[in-house]
């Protein structure tokens, strides 16, 4: 009898680690481990970025060409990471991004994801395409806070369907079962997907719902314009219609544009994020720190940014809150770190993130976020120009 162990796709991987390696130090040493517990397509699916992959390699970029200039001798007494955000508490300023299909990369998936968030006073954002309910998420996180006395915030992301009425039905369901916020993703309704589910994982949210595809042949008079699938992109007059429909905080992500945020908070979004997918939508994107501060600018103090694409380090946390971003959003890091060992590599991953921040912070000289400001940033550029 062959007792190999097999992933959610009946492929021989190694089995989630029990206890963390002594040599996990970082997301960089989780991605590194999670490819040996994943099958090869999915691993090459998450990983991914569009064409060429040019914005996915321009988001680490970005990060990487801010320095930070060290503040000494701060009284750090009172030090902490907390802040209010959309009238909840956030204990650090960092949450877990929607990432759909997270049985992929571990059989308990978003369930695993939810019960470390909690543990770890994180929030989570369940995707629309998420492999485990809505409900049974919800439950999960909510079965972890009562055991653990411990909670973050739980939010809905939220993808337009091609009809206004099973939209609703996604925002009365995440209602109902507890979640506080919705997120509404607009600029990933049309993307590229080659990538074939495997079966055991699908987007169990939608069942029963027509499923948005288009794929034209050569002879195709409509490749993209005046399909289906461009008729039903996420407009204006839909966001009015959306923020009409629940009391919910409406938060408004995939955003890049100074002039498209204002209007979006004109039209009663309560915060944006800043976000180009992860890469993953459009390649040649700017990435989503260089344009923070100018979307920080056209918008009013009352609406909170946030920001994903790229997060990888403690350090980069800091950078985008320093850029303008009340806090972060992580995607792959979650996959890496449930592939490689369930809800506690989630849990250890999220721990090594905020002790990286901490320390930023410490050596920065910011005993809170507030004391976070643009001025402890340095461009590389100007720092070579101006090198002794």
């Amino acid at each position: 009898m062959n007792s190999t162990p097999l992933n959610i796709l009946g492929t021989p991987v190694q089995s989630p680690l029990q206890s963390i390696p002594v040599d996990i130090a970082s997301l960089a040493d989780y991605a590194a481990l999670a490819r040996e517990h994943m099958e090869a397509g999915a691993w090459a699916h998450i990983e991914s970025g569009a064409d060429q992959q040019l914005t996915l390699t321009h988001n680490r970029a970005a990060f990487d060409q801010l320095r930070l200039c060290p503040q000494a001798l701060a009284d750090l007494s009172n030090a902490h990471t907390g802040q209010a955000l959309l009238n909840e508490q956030l204990q650090w300023p960092v949450l877990l991004a929607p990432v759909a299909y997270q049985r992929l990369a571990h059989p308990e998936g978003e369930l695993a994801a939810a019960r470390a968030a909690m543990a770890m006073r994180t929030g989570m954002v369940v995707s629309t395409l998420s492999s485990h309910s809505l409900e049974d998420i919800a439950q999960a996180a909510q079965a972890a806070s009562q055991e653990l006395g411990r909670s973050g915030p739980l939010w809905f992301q939220l993808y337009q369907q091609a009809s206004r009425e099973h939209t609703l039905q996604l925002v009365r369901r995440a209602e109902a079962a507890g979640y506080t916020a919705l997120m509404w993703t607009v600029d990933a309704h049309i993307k590229r997907s080659s990538y074939p589910l495997p079966p055991g994982v699908e987007a169990v949210n939608l069942r029963g719902m027509p499923q948005q595809r288009h794929s034209a042949d050569l002879m195709s008079e409509q490749i993209l314009f005046g399909t289906d699938l461009a008729r039903h992109a996420p407009s204006w007059d839909d966001l009015v219609w959306l923020r009409a429909q629940t009391r919910l905080p409406l938060i408004v992500k995939g955003v890049l544009s100074p002039v498209v945020a204002a209007r979006a908070a004109e039209l009663g979004a309560d915060a944006i994020v800043v976000s180009n997918h992860g890469g993953r939508v459009l390649d040649g994107a700017v990435s989503p720190l260089e344009v923070l501060p100018a979307i920080r600018a056209a918008l009013p103090d009352s609406i909170p940014l946030l920001m994903d694409s790229g997060i990888r380090l403690g350090t980069d946390v800091l950078k985008a809150v320093a850029m303008g971003a009340s806090a972060v959003l992580v995607g792959r890091p979650q996959m890496h770190a449930l592939a490689a060992a369930g809800m506690l590599g989630v849990a250890h991953m999220l721990h090594l993130l905020r002790a990286e921040l901490e320390l930023a912070m410490a050596q920065t000289g910011c005993a809170t976020l507030a004391d976070v400001r643009p001025q402890l940033l340095v461009s590389q550029a100007f720092s070579e120009k101006n090198r002794l």
